[in-house]
């Protein structure tokens, strides 16, 4: 059982731990650092959601691991900067602009000492990660090369099923999902606890997607891409069929299917601003109660057997 707690519960779910005879542990630590799909979209109708593109930052026993590198990961990288020297593995989804635009933004790569491992299925036309960063920061798209940048940057390409041990116990496995180009999603594993980050796939018509289906079989957390609604897309004058996305009514029926313990909300549509978003998730949450909609400075705890959601964001 899963139990969903304030921070003032903190000792209680600690103790339910020292009774039942588990290791303690520090928690598995998800945050969010950019929500947003396609395109950033700062303004006064996107200030409680936030408005910058994916990233996302887990911490468990030791290890960093960041999801994506939109917009998001250039606020990562603030924070990060009074943390140095600073050691990460940066996994790609796929290298569509709004998932690398932050990476020339990220202060910590440019600074000796600090160490990064970054992955990534290569694309369907064989370009690895390494190519795909370097020329998005090739004049006359950007003023400096990759090259300039001082830290410690280790490139690999992964195979469509590879599992990556990162050590501490920590795993991440990937697997393909069905967008424009290819992508792949994301599992991260460590202690019993399973996170799931399915972004930039669009579900079948006719049966749930096989690997956003292994991604998110029995995971504790399950992150989706619920850029649309229904309505939106199947849309008969402006449909988005085709367009790599799915809706969050799609979310609702994989996180069933799959015994998901927690739904997050994510990628959500530019278009979307927050009184959208709160009815989207009011109508989520009507069919799954376990449903929460991605905010940036969201933090979740994960514990085996407790989720714990901090009653504020925790500062920077």
């Amino acid at each position: 059982m899963i139990h969903i707690t304030s921070q003032a519960c903190f000792l209680w779910h600690t103790t339910i731990n020292k009774i039942c005879n588990r290791p303690m542990f520090n928690p598995l630590t998800i945050r969010f650092w950019g929500v947003r799909g396609s395109i950033p979209c700062p303004g006064s109708h996107t200030v409680r959601y936030g408005g910058n593109t994916p990233c996302v930052e887990i911490q468990a026993n030791g290890q960093r691991i960041i999801l994506d590198g939109g917009t998001g990961l250039r606020v990562l990288g603030e924070h990060l900067m009074g943390q140095q020297p600073v050691t990460a593995h940066l996994f790609f989804t796929h290298t569509h602009w709004d998932h690398i635009q932050g990476f020339p933004f990220f202060q910590p790569a440019f600074v000796p000492g600090n160490q990064f491992h970054i992955y990534a299925v290569p694309g369907k036309n064989g370009q690895g990660i390494e190519r795909r960063l370097n020329d998005q920061m090739l004049h006359p798209n950007f003023p400096v090369p990759l090259q300039i940048m001082g830290g410690d940057l280790r490139f690999y390409d992964l195979e469509v099923g590879e599992r990556v041990h990162l050590g501490d116990g920590v795993v991440v496995s990937n697997e393909a999902l069905n967008h424009p180009g290819g992508g792949v999603g994301y599992r991260v594993s460590w202690q019993g606890i399973h996170v799931a980050y399915i972004t930039d796939t669009e579900h079948l018509p006719d049966r749930l997607h096989p690997g956003a289906f292994a991604l998110a079989d029995h995971a504790d957390v399950m992150i989706y891409d619920a850029t649309y609604t229904d309505e939106e897309y199947y849309h008969p004058q402006q449909s988005k069929v085709g367009w790599g996305h799915s809706t969050w009514q799609e979310a609702v029926k994989l996180a069933q299917a799959a015994q998901v313990k927690q739904l997050i909300l994510f990628h959500h549509d530019p278009s979307h601003d927050d009184d959208c978003l709160d009815r989207i998730g009011e109508l989520a949450r009507a069919q799954f109660p376990q449903t929460l909609l991605a905010r940036e400075g969201l933090i979740i705890s994960v514990y085996p057997n407790v989720i714990h959601f901090p009653a504020t964001p925790q500062a920077s």
